[in-house]
């Protein structure tokens, strides 16, 4: 199941951008074992814990990594495994007895992905911080929002997940890629920082060829451009335009109901105020809903703008099957597609130390192994 089937991750327990990455990976058929904490310590969204969707397809292992027992169990497990995943500040790991040295010594071929805001190394690699720390110091927070107004954070997408989760599972893979063929494992340092600036490679050639600026909201892509927007339609719903090919443009004007009108050139910037005013006054004519029945068909680069429940029922995504039911909790389904070995979602997330003990025969340990490391404070329970 799933191309990353035979894969063992283990994967100690975190917020935010780690478990997505091993959500990525579970999706993808990895057999991720998650190293909880004994006890609900707070990292979670709240509430039960299948509400945590991003646990999805784990099994559970409870562990106090702050006694020796944890450490020398965590050892072990390590010893089995082909990647692991952390998401605890710099040196953290290390101070545990469980820094890359030290397992990488018993496990040559392991994989030890590392994810944080700043990166393992450099001045702010102890300072805490959030995906919006992160995404502001990258340079990519300013650049988002209106102009003459204040930076609007998209979301935690572009740091925690985008940024961080994402990456993180991208280097895992290509580690072990790389390690089967090498016999050699390797550090994954993955920073939030690093993969926002990432994201953001295209606009440095944009800025090179003087097509972008660092003023907010005067460019093509954040809202400067009339015809790279969203708009007001007349029953207080937005849809949203992105028609940048010169094609694409005169269709969108047609639809609009504007051609032949005397308006502002597409590139002509000093006018872009103006043709604003004639696109808004446009989309204010008719509710969303008529907007999408007079682009049905078209390429304009036209959509509405929907909210997750719309999303979920709209017809392209159901085509797709974009989204999936998992413990009466409908959430995204894995992606992307693959045609031979898809991925899926196994099961919801695991209650803590969940299947842990069918988790430890699969990965080799016999039943006297299994004990011992139950000794050394290793926790699981019957299957959820």
């Amino acid at each position: 199941m799933g191309p990353l089937a035979g894969l063992r991750v283990l994967e100690f327990e975190a917020i935010g951008p780690a478990p997505f990455c091993g959500m990525l990976l579970a999706d993808m058929g990895a057999d991720v074992l998650l190293v909880d904490r004994g006890q609900d310590a707070g990292l979670g969204v709240g509430g039960e814990r299948r509400h945590d969707v991003m646990l999805r397809g784990r099994r559970s292992v409870t562990l106090d990594l702050k006694t020796p027992g944890g450490v020398q169990a965590a050892l072990q497990l390590a010893d089995r495994a082909d990647a692991l995943i952390e998401g605890y500040r710099a040196g953290v790991m290390e101070r545990l007895g469980l820094g890359p040295e030290v397992l990488r010594a018993r496990n040559p071929k392991l994989v030890y992905g590392r994810m944080t805001g700043w990166g393992q190394s450099g001045p702010l690699a102890g300072r805490a911080g959030h995906d919006i720390n992160y995404i502001a110091l990258a340079g990519v927070l300013g650049a988002i929002g209106r102009a003459g107004q204040a930076p609007v954070p998209p979301l935690n997408l572009v740091g925690d997940f985008g940024g961080g989760g994402m990456l993180l599972a991208f280097g895992v893979a290509c580690g072990v890629i790389e390690a089967r063929q090498s016999g050699h494992g390797q550090v994954v340092d993955a920073a939030m920082v690093d993969g926002v600036s990432l994201l953001a490679t295209m606009f440095a050639g944009l800025r090179a060829a003087g097509q972008w600026t660092d003023a907010r909201g005067v460019n093509l892509l954040d809202s400067g451009a009339p015809w790279y927007d969203s708009y007001a339609t007349l029953d207080g719903q937005y849809v949203a335009i992105g028609a940048i090919e010169p094609k694409f443009y005169t269709a969108l004007i047609t639809r609009l109901g504007l051609h032949g009108h005397a308006l502002p050139a597409q590139y002509d910037r000093a006018r872009w105020p103006e043709l604003r005013v004639h696109f808004a006054t446009a989309f204010r004519a008719k509710t969303r809903d008529e907007w999408c029945a007079v682009f049905e068909g078209v390429d304009a680069c036209f959509a509405p703008v929907l909210t997750d429940a719309e999303a979920r029922v709209h017809p392209h995504n159901l085509a797709r099957a974009r989204h999936v039911r998992v413990d009466a909790i409908v959430q995204p389904a894995p992606a992307p597609l693959f045609d031979r070995t898809p991925g899926r979602v196994r099961h919801g997330p695991p209650e803590r130390g969940a299947m842990g003990r069918e988790a430890l025969a699969d990965w080799g340990f016999e039943a006297a192994q299994i004990e011992r490391l139950a000794a050394l404070g290793l926790g699981f329970s019957a299957p959820s």
